[in-house]
């Protein structure tokens, strides 16, 4: 039997072998991401997202061969904050307001902590109903054992079939993934770098099922 290799295009991880592996076997992304204000985006198809988990799930946008070769990832382009002008007598707390970082609500190492939010939501007591109670059944999905599926643990993506899954087939990171003062890491195993095709090499710090639905 072939020897299984790994994917190393950004966007793939996918295993293949040397005997098969057609000129569109792989869809990947052609560079790398950029973070900015909690946006995450792929800077070659500009397809962007908050959540991270739905950011890796973005389909490449790009198809050729699978390839060993690490991809060299270009960094993208710094993004320009816009200056702001402050008086020589405004507070500490009047920068917070005018900083576009703290408005957001994200921790901002030149103001401290994390701003208050100037537009407080109020909070309401919803009173419980029958209706509300009401839970619907979950569909149960049936999958025949033998079918090949992709499993969505972060940090795994190998194919499984069912038959084959158990409880330590699969090394996955538990998350959540952490971006912060440009740094990238995992918080459930505390590991923390500055490049992004770093961060996506940090092996998985968990053993258990493959999982083909999302994991939250």
């Amino acid at each position: 039997m072939a020897n299984l290799l790994r994917c190393q295009r950004i966007g793939c991880n996918a295993t293949f072998t040397e005997d098969d592996n057609p000129d569109d076997s792989c869809t990947y992304h052609e560079s790398g991401p950029y973070f900015h204000d909690g946006m995450k985006e792929w800077s070659c198809c500009k397809k962007k997202s908050h959540d991270f988990s739905l950011f890796l799930e973005i389909p490449g946008c790009k198809t050729g061969k699978h390839t060993t070769d690490k991809p060299v990832i270009a960094k993208a382009p710094a993004v320009s904050k816009p200056a702001i002008k402050t008086s020589t007598t405004s507070t500490n707390v009047s920068a917070k307001e005018s900083c576009p970082r703290c408005c957001q609500g994200f921790f901002c190492s030149d103001h401290g902590s994390q701003a208050k939010d100037t537009n407080p939501k109020p909070s309401y007591q919803v009173q419980s109903t029958p209706l509300q109670e009401s839970v619907k059944p979950t569909v149960k999905k049936i999958v025949d054992i033998n079918q090949p599926q992709i499993c969505k643990n972060k940090g795994c993506g190998q194919t499984f079939k069912e038959i084959d899954n158990h409880d330590t087939a699969c090394s996955y990171h538990p998350g959540p993934a952490v971006f912060h003062d440009r740094l990238r890491g995992w918080k459930c195993c505390d590991i923390h770098v500055k490049e992004f095709d770093e961060f996506m090499t940090i092996p998985p710090c968990t053993k258990g099922w493959h999982n083909a639905d999302a994991v939250s």
